[in-house]
């Protein structure tokens, strides 16, 4: 990129150049990148607040930019630069869960929002939070895990949506009910009778008809009427979807309990269940880390 300089004023002028400098970058990059840059170069001010989480010795440390943007191609590393005067440094757990969590973002350099008076407050020269056993609950711990979890469930949607269109979405649905312990069988395409796949919990009845749908559209009654009338006396329906039904759909599942139907967020829970016993092939087509995130007590 060179001395950001020497860049035009705006954040396009920037998008253009990186585009130049880097011209085999991902999409994601050419979005992202060139507004963190922006932001470090232009937008941020001598006198504005800086948090900066160091991983070595678990410190939120916090200063105040001191000078405009600097550009030194000499330098072995970060050769785009701001001189920070560091005011404070404090232990991560003088911070509410919810404060560490905005601020463990993947991009670089971004602007604090939720909890920026948590962090100003820090600078108090009397403050002083420690945590002790008597100390209240941390009210931003149920906010943190929903929102890890939510954005997890958009993450596992839009890489079903992206990668398993149409007849794709069957099969993985079959791995999802073996990784549940069913018995499947995925009926070839074109079946007439509407059947996408057949489920058995063991080699006995009662039987499963599984009809899975993808398409971004909501499932209309009529629609599952039609795996009704596939069924026959004794047989269970399963209908899945990734988007959702309509009122009349959900009304008409409500008051048919021999078929249960499940949305795109259902799914994604329960993909998130049985992760770990999916095959190779559709873990490494949705690939997720298990990590452990601290939730309310009444959650447990």
């Amino acid at each position: 990129m060179g001395d950001l300089r020497n860049v035009g004023g705006d954040r396009g002028a920037f998008k253009k150049r990186y585009a130049e400098a880097y011209s085999n970058a991902k999409r994601r990059n050419v979005s992202v990148s060139p507004g963190i840059l922006f932001r470090f170069a232009r937008a941020a001010q001598v006198g504005d607040y800086v948090v900066f989480p160091s991983k070595s010795d678990r410190k939120i440390n916090i200063g105040v930019i001191e000078d405009d943007y600097t550009y030194e191609p000499s330098a072995p590393e970060y050769v785009h630069r701001r001189k920070v005067k560091w005011l404070k440094h404090l232990p991560r757990t003088s911070f509410s869960q919810g404060a560490l969590y905005e601020i463990g973002s993947a991009m670089s350099f971004f602007a604090v929002k939720n909890y920026a008076d948590e962090y100003l407050a820090a600078l108090d020269r009397d403050f002083k939070r420690e945590v002790a056993a008597d100390s209240p609950e941390d009210e931003s711990v149920g906010a943190t895990a929903e929102d890890v979890i939510e954005s997890t469930r958009d993450f596992v949607l839009k890489e079903l949506s992206r990668k398993l269109k149409g007849y794709d979405l069957e099969p993985f649905v079959a791995d999802l009910l073996g990784a549940m312990g069913y018995r499947r069988k995925v009926s070839p395409h074109g079946d007439d009778s509407g059947i996408d796949i057949v489920a058995y919990k063991d080699e006995l009845p009662p039987r499963i008809l599984v009809q899975v749908k993808s398409g971004d559209d909501p499932i209309r009654e009529a629609t599952i009427q039609s795996l009704k009338g596939a069924m026959h006396e004794g047989d269970y329906g399963l209908f899945l979807t990734l988007p959702d039904y309509t009122k009349n759909a959900q009304r008409y599942l409500d008051s048919t309990p021999i078929i249960r139907g499940i949305n795109g967020t259902e799914l994604a829970d329960l993909i998130l269940k049985y992760y770990k016993d999916l095959s190779d092939r559709y873990a490494r087509m949705i690939p997720l880390k298990m990590v452990y995130i601290p939730v309310p007590p009444e959650q447990m």
